[in-house]
């Protein structure tokens, strides 16, 4: 079986387009200026019904505030990557800006919250290149 592939819609479509090029863009509301991910009809900070978001490139660096180790596939197309790790990060360019993923290095790479981290993307051969993390390897104290 094949994993989900990710479908463009009217709302997403720039952030696939990005992903395409290895980027990391945001949704960045046109009332209040701040990001958030997913957009959605109201922005989630100012309530904008209106928010007429714009997708631009973002620093994909950030901080791991949680983490959990996948052990059972419960979509299909994933069986053959378990285990993995997601680790919930949040972005430096906004406080409370965050984003899940797949942890690259793998599940045996020891973690510790606040651990550092830079957004990478995993290839596929059908479809867009999903964001994802790896620890970033110029971080002070970097194992």
């Amino acid at each position: 079986m094949h994993k989900p592939v990710p479908v463009p819609d009217p709302t997403s479509e720039a952030y696939w387009a990005a992903a395409a090029e290895h980027r990391l863009a945001l949704a960045r509301c046109g009332h209040c200026g701040r990001l958030t991910h997913p957009p959605d009809v109201v922005c989630p900070h100012c309530l904008s019904t209106d928010p007429g978001f714009t997708f631009e490139p973002v620093d994909g660096r950030g901080t791991v505030r949680s983490w959990t180790v996948l052990r059972d596939s419960f979509l299909p197309g994933f069986a053959e990557d378990i285990p993995f790790v997601l680790v919930d990060v949040e972005l430096d360019v906004q406080a409370d800006l965050r984003l899940i993923g797949r942890l690259v290095d793998g599940p045996d790479t020891p973690l510790r919250l606040g651990d550092r981290v830079v957004t990478v993307f995993d290839a596929r051969d059908d479809g867009p290149p999903v964001p994802a993390f790896s620890l970033d390897p110029t971080a002070e104290g970097a194992r």
